[in-house]
């Protein structure tokens, strides 16, 4: 059995190659990047480092060949770009005969009506056309999206969303790795979803918990997608950047993450870190 993660110079990608060194042994590991010169630290420590580029397919029938369990990470970039990409990874599986593509997709990927979810709905659709067994991790919202918020806290602005009383499923990028590992390594995950998401919090609850963590207030400041656009601006966010966060306000604001599951307990036999113990480890990491 053959195991290859592509996009493993990545911060997910990384988290995931060093959770499979724990269970599966190196002779077994292989990943996929497209600057294999990022992963020389995987290769001194035995992982077969293969050249595979999203944009490139050719790179990717070679990148496959012989694997047997592949994790798909899904890529960065506009929607179109990312389409585009994983079925260009979907269709070399296919060609190399991979026997299981897992895939980090979104919370209700499916359904989900969050601009983001169009590549992933696509992706997965992709997937299911290949009749490849399959798994897909959707994947609710990572903690360390939040660290340019939390810094701005640190440094004594409030906490500012437009996301209202929508709640999310915040999750360390250590879990979602750590799931992604159990199930590569894993027995009797074909054609399986999980909904990988924490505990429920609206964006006060959040909040709330960050004072503790900090052992002082944090005020919350409520505002309307406009004003939240304007003061994304007024910090310094790129002109290009901020329609996207305006989005992930928005998206979050109608539901679309507010996910309740208990499918880290199935992968990990436990919940996702609590958000106290999570926030307190990311706060350290960039205090």
């Amino acid at each position: 059995m053959k195991i290859l993660v592509t996009g493993a110079t990545g911060k997910l990608g990384t988290k995931v190659v060093e959770a499979l060194f724990e269970s599966v042994p190196v002779s077994l590991l292989a990943v996929s990047v497209r600057n294999p010169e990022k992963a020389e630290s995987f290769r001194t420590r035995g992982v077969e480092v293969r050249q595979g580029d999203f944009d490139r397919p050719d790179t990717l029938d070679t990148a496959f060949a012989g694997i047997d369990r592949l994790l798909i990470i899904s890529a960065d970039g506009d929607n179109e770009t990312r389409i585009r990409q994983h079925t260009n990874a979907v269709e070399a599986a296919a060609r190399a005969k991979v026997s299981f593509i897992a895939y980090t997709s979104l919370g209700n990927a499916s359904e989900s009506k969050m601009f983001l979810a169009p590549p992933h709905r696509a992706t997965e659709k992709a997937i299911l056309k290949t009749g490849i067994p399959y798994s897909f991790l959707r994947n609710n919202w990572y903690l360390e999206n939040e660290t340019a918020s939390i810094q701005g806290v640190l440094a004594g602005t409030p906490w500012v969303t437009s996301a209202g009383s929508g709640k999310v499923g915040w999750a360390l990028r250590q879990d979602y790795a750590e799931a992604a590992a159990a199930v590569l390594a894993g027995d009797g995950h074909e054609n399986t979803i999980y909904e990988l998401s924490g505990k429920l919090l609206t964006q006060d609850e959040f909040a709330s918990t960050l004072s503790v963590v900090l052992d002082r207030e944090v005020p919350v400041q409520q505002v309307n997608d406009a004003t939240y656009s304007d003061i994304m601006k007024n910090a310094g966010v790129p002109d290009s950047v901020i329609p996207f966060l305006v989005e992930i306000q928005k998206g979050i604001r109608e539901g679309g993450l507010e996910i309740e599951s208990h499918d880290f307990e199935k992968l990990l036999g436990r919940p996702a870190t609590p958000i106290d113990k999570a926030l307190s480890q990311l706060v350290s990491e960039i205090s």
